[in-house]
Order: structure tokens, then C-alpha cells, then sequence
């Protein structure tokens, strides 16, 4: 702890070069995460062609990655508190080092399945440490000069990953194809292994803090049967596979659930879903983040599997959305203690709006539309996008106490992976069931639709939460 104390500049806000070294390790942390999380929207269709899997494959690279986090980052900051932030950030970066070069090196689809599964539960290990860190080892008038880099880093790679991976598709480096967008990852790895274990400042471990592993495994049992059977149902009909999936999805929810309420260390605090402002901000935002998620998604597939544009097309394409979003969130950020819930309404509204011009676009156009037509709609979503992501959790919490802040924050970063993993299954199982019936065109209309609608249910939510959000303090 004393060596902990000594990296902090005698200057009050001043960081020294040791504490900015430490900073660029966390970041490297979520540059990772963010990115890995991006990448396959852009590369699934490329990664299919090289080693099959069809549209089963297409719908699991972003879900399964999404699943794992999820369900392991509500029990990845308590494992920190347990066995050392120190010890589970070095943990978390090796595992997701070592899972990158798995997927890299797959040559069969349940092959990179599994390497997406094991990326996304050392993300969860990995992530929730390094605001920790950071929280242990910068001063309290240091902190918020280090936590206002993350805003424009990490909006840099939203933008920067996609691009990246259609840049690395079409560059087809040695002949490896899409493999090096995930075998870069084993140098930043290496890089952020090696300064962890110079830089970070050990920590003591809390025996004292308890792990409700077995709600852990009720909740990734009950999302993986859940997801899997809102895959395969609508494609493959409703056999007993998915039905039972879904029914069994169902029961281990309910008996998570009835752990929460039971368990001495539950995930959830239950007194949290008494709170009417945290439920419904929560439901708003698992329906939020999944409709958007699978509409990025789609939107991605559509250029490339329809318009036939190559991945590095497809990525340009999409950079309207994370520009929107970059410039939307940047705006409404420091509006969010003054106007409260109304920037999520807006954010709503806007997203809304997005939607109906992309909509309109389709409908006129059909599959003669093109990236440059669909660009000022998806520029609209990514501003809708922005104004949701920087607000609906925060005002989420806005009437709930201190001691409970710390559970909610970490419970609806959680649902917000989950969310994605849904969506992106979901919304892209739509879309490939509709396009047998309805044709190319009419399918993505029908999945605009769906995502407006989403949006529509949203706005009668908002109004359910708290007015404001929580002080900066």
C-alpha cells in the first residue's frame, strides 16, 4: 500500500509518467475488449466462407463472445476484490492473449465458438479490474484526469475496430485472411502482459469476500438455452431442440432468480428490483442494446451478403454509426446531470427517427440502395445510439442509495453484454429466416421495423425511470 501511496504526485490533479504507464495498461485492457467485441460484425461473412459454418456460425461469433462476458462480469469484480485485482488483470490478459490466438489459428466452426467463449470470460475476468486499479492507486483530484482519457480512446477504437478488420480482410496479410485481426491481439497481449507485471501495484486479497458460483451457473445456463433456442427455433422449426432449450432457458432463470433472493451473497441485491426507476431502466435497456446490436449486425450482413460490398467496403459503410455515436455521446455527456431522463428520451427519439429513414430508404430503393444512400439513416442511429449509451444506465441509478450503486453499475454492464448477445442472435436469425420468404430487401425492412418498434416500447419505459441522474460526486 505505501508503494501504492508513493505513485501519487505531490502536484494534486498532475500525473506522473509511472501513473500514466499505468493508465495506458488499463486502457489496453478495454481497447482489446472493445474491439474483439467489434471485429466479427465486419468478418463473419469472410470467416464462413474460409471454414463453413453458415449462418449457425454467423450468428454465434458475436454472441458467444457477448454471453461469456455478460455472465461471468457480474462475479468478475468480486473475484478481484477476493484474489487480487493485480493477480486477476494478469490472469484476464493472458487467458484473452492466448483465446485470441485460438480463434486465429481455428479451422473449424465449433473451433472458433469456443475460442469467442473463452475470450469473453477473460474479458470478464479482465475489464472490471482496471477501474479498480485505478480507484486504488491515483489520488482523488488524479482520478478524473485519468478516467477522462477513456472517453475519447475508446470512441477512437469503436470507430478504428471495424475498419481495422476490413482493412486486415482485404489486405489478406501472407494469405491468412481474416486470422491476423485476431492474431494482433497476442502483441497488444504481450505488450499489456509485460507492462502489467512491471507497473501494476500488487494488491492484498479479501478472503472475506464470498462468490455465489453457483448463481453464476444458473445464470450461463439459463441465457446459453434461452439464446441457442431463440436461435435455432425460427430457422430450423420449433423440433424438441429448441423447445426444450427454451423451456430449460426459462426454468434456470426462474431458479437464478429464487438464488438472488435467497443466496447470503447474491449477484443481485434483490432490493434492487424494488426499486421501480433500476427495473425499469434495466428493461430498458436489454431491449435497447439488443435492438441495436442486431441491427448493426444486420446492417453489416446486408452490405456484404446482399449488396456484396468486400469487408473493408462494408466497414466504411458502418462508420457513419460510430461517428454518430462518438459525436452524440461526446455532446450529451456533460448535459446528463442538467436534463436527466429527457437525454435518454431524446437519444430514443432520434434513434426512431434513424430507423424510419433507414426504413424509407429500403423501401424506395430496395436492393438498389447503397452505403452512400443508407449513410445519412445510419448516421441518425449512431447519434440515437450515443445519447442511450451515455445516459440510460446512469439515470438508471439516480434514486438508488450509495451502497447500492456499486451492484446496479456492475448488474447492468452485465445485462448490456447479454443484451448484445441476444440481439445479435436474434435480430440476425430474423433476418436469414425472412429472406427465404419475403426476399433481401423486405427482410431488412422487416428487422428496421422490429428494431423501431423496440424503440417505440423504450419510450413508454423512459418515463418510468428517475428524472435525473446520479451526482458526479
Amino acid at each position: 500500500m505505501a508503494k501504492s501511496n508513493s505513485l501519487k504526485a505531490s502536484d494534486p490533479s498532475r500525473l506522473t509518467p509511472r501513473l500514466r504507464m499505468i493508465l495506458m495498461v488499463v486502457i489496453i485492457a478495454d481497447v482489446l475488449d472493445l474491439m474483439d467485441s467489434t471485429i466479427t460484425n465486419i468478418a463473419a461473412p469472410s470467416i464462413v466462407q474460409s471454414i463453413g459454418g453458415g449462418e449457425l456460425l454467423i450468428k454465434w461469433l458475436t454472441a458467444a463472445y457477448a454471453l461469456a462476458m455478460g455472465v461471468l462480469l457480474v462475479i468478475g469484480g468480486r473475484m478481484g476484490d477476493r484474489y487480487g485485482k493485480r493477480r486477476l488483470y494478469l490472469i484476464g490478459i493472458a487467458g484473452f492473449t492466448l483465446a485470441s490466438a485460438f480463434c486465429g489459428l481455428s479451422v473449424n466452426p465449433a473451433m472458433i465458438i469456443i475460442g469467442r467463449l473463452i475470450q469473453g470470460g477473460f474479458g470478464a475476468l479482465l475489464i472490471p479490474q482496471g477501474m479498480s486499479i485505478l480507484m486504488a492507486t491515483f489520488s482523488r483530484e488524479q482520478f478524473p484526469r485519468a478516467v477522462s482519457v477513456f472517453g475519447p480512446i475508446m470512441s477512437i477504437s469503436s470507430v478504428f475496430g471495424p475498419i481495422l478488420a476490413g482493412f486486415i480482410i482485404q489486405a489478406n496479410i501472407g494469405g491468412l485472411g481474416w486470422r491476423p485481426m485476431f492474431l494482433i491481439n497476442i502483441i497488444l497481449g504481450l505488450i499489456g502482459l509485460a507492462a502489467a507485471i512491471k507497473l501494476l501495484p500488487h494488491d492484498q486479497p479479501n478472503s472475506e469476500e464470498k462468490l455465489d458460483g453457483i448463481g453464476t451457473l444458473l445464470l450461463g445456463i439459463s441465457m446459453l438455452g434461452l439464446i441457442y433456442g431463440l436461435n435455432e427455433g425460427p430457422v430450423a422449426g420449433w423440433t424438441i431442440v429448441p423447445v426444450i432449450s427454451l423451456i430449460a432457458g426459462i426454468i434456470f432463470l426462474g431458479a437464478f432468480a429464487f438464488r438472488q433472493i435467497h443466496a447470503a451473497n447474491p449477484l443481485i441485491k434483490p432490493a434492487l428490483f424494488k426499486n421501480k426507476g433500476f427495473t425499469s431502466g434495466m428493461l430498458l435497456g436489454l431491449a435497447f442494446f439488443a435492438a441495436v446490436s442486431g441491427l448493426s449486425y444486420v446492417i453489416s450482413l446486408f452490405f456484404q451478403m446482399v449488396l456484396h460490398l468486400s469487408a473493408y467496403d462494408a466497414a466504411l459503410g458502418l462508420c457513419p454509426m460510430a461517428i454518430g455515436i462518438v459525436i452524440s455521446s461526446t455532446v450529451c455527456r456533460p448535459l446528463l446531470n442538467k436534463m436527466g431522463r429527457k437525454i435518454v428520451v431524446i437519444g430514443l427519439g432520434v434513434t426512431l427517427l434513424g430507423a424510419f429513414v433507414l426504413w424509407l430508404t429500403l423501401f424506395l430503393k430496395g436492393t438498389a440502395a447503397t452505403a452512400l444512400l443508407m449513410a445519412p439513416a445510419i448516421l441518425i442511429i449512431g447519434a440515437g445510439m450515443g445519447a442511450c449509451f451515455s445516459s440510460i444506465y446512469d439515470v438508471a441509478l439516480g434514486e438508488l442509495a450509495q451502497d447500492e450503486a456499486g451492484s446496479a453499475s456492475g448488474s447492468l454492464s452485465a445485462i448490456q453484454q447479454l443484451a448484445s448477445a441476444i440481439g445479435s442472435a436474434v435480430v440476425v436469425t430474423i433476418f436469414f429466416h425472412l429472406q427465404s420468404t419475403v426476399g433481401d430487401a423486405r427482410a431488412m425492412e422487416y428487422c428496421v421495423l422490429i428494431v423501431a418498434a423496440i424503440v417505440v416500447v423504450g419510450l413508454c419505459l423512459v418515463w418510468l425511470m428517475p428524472k435525473s441522474a446520479p451526482s458526479d460526486e
